[in-house]
């Protein structure tokens, strides 16, 4: 017997060693409904391209509160607003850690930011820092000014192509300004199409938020994880992460820098962006940790992950649905020119008024939840949820897009109807189990009310300033999805621009 095949037996011995622990562990646990699972692999090769769609199905038979498995890994996949209050509110602290994932490590400092880093002393510190000295009300309408800027330099770009009447590519527009928005209230300054440095950083945002979206099945089954070394994945993460860190650390330097000189010549400006604010926290001891510049630069992306990718795909799909619907457009569009009037430009102040904006805005999120799978939760002890034994170490996928398009919350649920928000007290802020796209608890985002705020003043700019139609002789609109970080429409969203004038 040659020596490859006595590597092969060894091999299969091994494997069917791990199915047999696999499926024959005793157990008198009550388990929530699972589905049958493939040796190995469990349930994963049910997840499908479209993992909010496929889960959804699965919950369809077996359940709100359905276990799977991925790999070894027990994952509790939560399809009801019920059962997501059950995770979320009344065992929140249960639920409250993250599981490691490779590619987070990678990309984010091992997973030294807040969206990712286990449930600790660590992170309340990072997320108390974040909320008071970031993403505070008081410091979110400070920018305004920044937003109403690039909302109006974003129409006089599209005003140079408007009379031509050539179909303008608005996603490509939409991730410019949000990129432009973030870029310079967290960094200063535009990093877009101001030479070769800026054009990279743009490049390398796209790239950063590719990989944090994939699934690396060494997550769950280990012993495979050299797949993910054969495709070069873990690689290119790297060689990201490495360029970004960089990036990051040449920010910094002109920062301290430029800190430097108007300390020396007496200058009083006013903190105005993320760095700045982070560099005068960091300087003043005035946190109860070692705040160091790797959990400042992983702060700082965590701004880009959650500010650009997720906010630019709300534009996106609401206007995808306006141009499917030219009564909704109209509508808004009297909204809006009517709180404006004769002016040009709109401010923050007049959404204060546009109360039909925030419920288109509001039904976006919730047909189209920038991330309809909510980042995994993974339980610290065992809990009974359901009357269910739910073990230690279970990872939990909320399906909040599930969740939204639940008929039993919701009338006509895949129906794009902004007036169910009008005289509703529902809102995204995590008190409503039925409409969570940014989450609820303890791991709710706390950057709802920077994102909304930039979603708000592009829209109503845009349609205030233009009629829009759909390059298509059908005036059908390509809806299809395709999954990153964010999920996005799969092919760009193309529209003609005609200017408005009263």
């Amino acid at each position: 017997m040659d020596l490859f095949t006595i590597i092969m037996l060894q091999s299969l011995f091994i494997i069917l060693l791990i199915i047999k622990w696999q499926y024959s562990k005793p157990t008198n646990k009550n388990s929530p409904p699972s589905p049958p699972r493939l040796p190995i692999l469990g349930n994963l090769h049910q997840v499908g391209l479209f993992p909010h769609r496929s889960l959804k199905n699965l919950a369809e038979k077996h359940g709100p509160l359905m276990l799977l498995h991925f790999g070894n890994v027990p994952v509790l996949v939560v399809s009801s607003a019920n059962t997501a209050e059950e995770v979320m509110k009344t065992h929140d602290l249960v639920f409250s850690n993250r599981p490691r994932r490779k590619m987070s490590d990678i990309l984010l400092y091992d997973s030294k930011d807040i969206a990712n880093s286990a449930y600790g002393e660590y992170w309340r510190q990072i997320r108390s820092l974040a909320v008071l000295h970031l993403l505070s009300n008081k410091r979110v309408q400070s920018y305004s000014r920044v937003r109403e800027e690039e909302a109006a330099r974003m129409v006089e770009t599209i005003k140079e192509f408007a009379s031509s009447s050539v179909p303008l590519n608005l996603s490509e527009i939409f991730s410019g300004v949000t990129n432009d928005i973030v870029c310079r209230i967290a960094l200063g300054r535009r990093y877009r199409g101001g030479g070769e440095g800026c054009n990279k950083f743009q490049e390398l945002l796209l790239e950063f938020g590719e990989l944090l979206g994939t699934i690396s099945i060494g997550d769950y089954i280990p012993w495979l994880s050299w797949l993910n070394k054969v495709d070069g994945s873990y690689k290119r993460a790297s060689r990201v992460a490495k360029r970004l860190d960089e990036f990051l650390d040449q920010v910094i330097a002109e920062h301290v820098s430029s800190g430097k000189r108007k300390e020396q010549e007496g200058l009083t400006d006013n903190v105005d962006d993320f760095v700045d604010v982070l560099l005068s926290v960091k300087t003043s001891s005035a946190v109860g940790f070692e705040f160091d510049t790797i959990t400042m630069k992983a702060i700082l992306l965590d701004m880009f992950a959650a500010g650009t990718d997720t906010t630019y795909t709300v534009l996106e799909w609401a206007m995808a649905e306006l141009l499917k619907r030219p009564a909704v457009m109209h509508k808004l569009q009297d909204e809006v020119r009517t709180v404006v009037g004769n002016r040009s430009n709109i401010t923050e102040q007049d959404l204060v008024h546009m109360n039909y904006v925030k419920a288109v805005i509001k039904e976006t999120l919730r047909l189209h939840p920038p991330i309809p799978i909510l980042v995994p939760r993974e339980s610290t002890k065992g809990v009974k949820l359901n009357g269910y034994d739910i073990e230690a170490g279970t990872q939990v996928l909320v399906n909040a897009w599930a969740v939204a398009t639940d008929p039993k919350c919701w009338d006509q649920p895949l129906e794009f109807k902004p007036e169910r928000f009008l005289n509703s007290s529902v809102d995204f802020k995590g008190c409503d189990f039925q409409f969570i796209p940014f989450g609820a608890g303890r791991r709710g985002c706390p950057g709802v009310q920077f994102a909304t705020a930039v979603d708000e003043i592009v829209l109503a700019t845009l349609v205030h300033h233009f009629d829009w139609d759909s390059p298509a002789a059908s005036k059908e609109v390509d809806m299809s999805e395709t999954c990153g970080l964010a999920l996005h429409l799969k092919s760009p969203l193309l529209a003609i621009a005609t200017p408005y004038y009263e």
